[in-house]
């Protein structure tokens, strides 16, 4: 009877296994990682399933939990990977995050969505338009056209607050164009 339980203690603790991801392969259909696991037993090519529409590549030293079906060590899989050296700390209950090792973040706080860039720049791509129901506010400048001949919405401004008009002599009626117009140069 001992025999069975040591046979079945030994069968259920080998179906999940904590891990350190050793290196990281993204260009299969499925990612793969290479783990080492207590007692020094690595395992090469373990597939790391991931959640739909989310991924990412682990670095090395990044934590996982693989799985083991039926306690058979000679095909697992990655259930998850953590990386506790740059996880976002201090969030409120409810709160949710996706960060990177560089500080780039976005955080879905309970006062509202924030991005952080970390110092990189943020770029949306391969969209016909931008719209944005609601009012936008900047603390820097906005730059039209700013691959051309784009100018600042400040420099725009100076141009609208500088420019004048010739008088066509009616005493304040009618007024010819501009001399300066609100364009990019």
């Amino acid at each position: 009877m001992a025999n069975l339980f040591h046979s079945l203690h030994q069968a259920i603790s080998n179906l999940l296994e904590r891990a350190v991801i050793r290196t990281t392969t993204t260009t299969a259909k499925c990612q793969v990682l290479q783990i080492s696991m207590p007692g020094g037993e690595g395992k090469s090519d373990i597939e790391h399933l991931e959640p739909y529409g989310f991924t990412s590549a682990p670095k090395a030293g990044a934590e996982a939990v693989a799985t083991y079906f039926d306690g058979d060590r000679s095909h697992g899989v990655v259930l998850v990977a953590s990386d506790r050296r740059y996880r976002i700390k201090g969030l409120a209950a409810g709160e949710v995050a996706i960060y990177d090792d560089l500080g780039q973040s976005v955080t879905l706080t309970r006062a509202g969505i924030v991005i952080n860039g970390g110092g990189n720049p943020v770029t949306v791509t391969n969209a016909p338009k931008a719209r944005f129901e609601m009012d936008i506010e900047a603390t820097g400048n906005i730059t039209d056209m700013c691959d051309s001949t784009g100018k600042t919405m400040a420099a725009m401004r100076q141009v609208f607050d500088d420019h004048t008009h010739d008088e066509n002599g009616d005493g304040g009626g009618t007024t010819d164009e501009p001399n300066q117009k609100m364009e990019g140069a």
